[in-house]
Parts: structure tokens; sequence; C-alpha cells
């Protein structure tokens, strides 16, 4: 490995015990408050602000360094309308017999059905494409490595760096998703795999009461 390959460390910070749990506390407070919110408000969101949270994003690991992620943000109401109405085609075909009654029973706390508003009413929607393999200069391909890990860590970063900024986001996964390439005209080696739907909750919203795991039932330590 050629020398100049590597750079010094310098942005690590290293902090003492008990500041490095008062930073572990504090985050894991404010982003226990983040929740899947499915009633959005009109307003628009700056677009300076989703630009430094998708920079968050792609600063996610991924295998070999290959980044193999595009975001597409559609905030463009006609698109998003063209978004909301294929999806909500594959969504009634997915609730009129293409899940299993197991999966549906699982659904109905969480109140959800085939219609989608927020497709519309949410200021962005930020679609997440992985890239099954990359375009060199001259056209030819480029193999990526562990993309749906890679994908899924900057997914989740993307997330809580919105939260952060303080907007509000839901993770919707209609099934299929191929439409969104073709409404979105994207290349053959991208395939979507999530809409991050992004903005602010419309007044009085309400969302599912439920819980998340204790510390026991999601983790060990050997």
């Amino acid at each position: 490995m050629v020398e100049e390959s590597f750079v010094a460390l310098d942005q690590y910070c290293e902090y003492p015990v008990e500041e490095m749990l008062e930073k572990a506390q504090a985050f894991y407070q404010e982003i226990k408050r983040r929740r899947s919110v499915r009633e959005f408000s009109d307003r628009p969101v700056d677009r300076a602000v989703i630009e430094q949270c998708l920079l968050a994003a792609g600063t996610a690991p991924s295998g070999a360094n290959m980044q193999p992620w595009t975001f597409v943000v559609v905030t463009d109401p006609e698109v998003k309308h063209k978004i909301r109405l294929a999806a909500e085609e594959e969504e009634r075909k997915f609730y009129s017999g293409a899940a299993s009654e197991e999966w549906l029973e699982a659904l109905e706390p969480l109140g959800t059905d085939a219609d989608k508003p927020f497709l519309d009413e949410a200021p962005a929607l930020i679609v997440v494409f992985r890239q099954k393999w990359g375009v060199a200069e001259d056209g030819s391909k480029v193999k990526h490595y562990y993309v749906h890990d890679s994908v899924g860590i900057a997914t989740g970063m993307l997330i809580t760096a919105l939260h952060l900024s303080g907007l509000v986001t839901l993770t919707h996964t209609p099934s299929p998703m191929g439409f969104l390439g073709e409404v979105l005209e994207r290349p053959g080696n991208e395939t979507a795999t999530m809409i991050v739907v992004a903005g602010y909750p419309k007044e009085g919203v309400k969302v599912p009461n439920i819980t998340k795991k204790t510390l026991d039932e999601i983790a060990l330590f050997v």
C-alpha cells in the first residue's frame, strides 16, 4: 500500500468517561423522541437543511468505500403525485391479497392502509436508491460490495440527521418499488429501496402508542 493513501486521524476527539456517558445519554434522550409521522404539514423545508442532512448521510461507512447510494429529493408537486398514484396502486394489491393475514395483523395497530396522502402533502420525498454496481468513466461496470448494508447505514444516518435538524420523517416502502426508477428516470444500475418522507408534522397529529424494547431485550454482553 502506498504510504500517501493514508492520512493522520486528526478528526478524532477523546472525552473523559464521564463526558462520554453524558453525551451518550443526551443522544439517547434526543433520539428516542423520534417518531414516524404519517400526517405532514405542507410547509416548505429549506433546501439547505436537506442538503446538510444528505451530506451527513454520505459520510456513512460503505463496502470498499464505494458509497453505493443515490438520494433523489422530490419536491415538485406533479412528480410527488405521480409517485403517490403509483404507490397506492401497489399498496391496494398488497392490502387486498398480496400480504399474508399475519402481516396485516402486525400492521393493524399502526393504522396503515392503501391510502398514502402524505406522498402529496409532505414537502420532500427523499427516494433512496442502491447502486447494484458503479459505472467507470469508460462506461465499464465497477463492482460494489455490501450494498444493502451500506445503504441501510446511510439511510439510518439520514433519518437521524433529519430528526436532529427538527424535521419529522416516515420510512415508506411500497412493494414492489420498480415504479420509482421509472418515474424518476434512474439508470438500470439503481434500485429503489425506500422513500424517506420528510417535513414538519401537521398540527395536532397523533402517532401510534408504541414502546421500544428494553436494553435486556435487544443486547447481550459476552
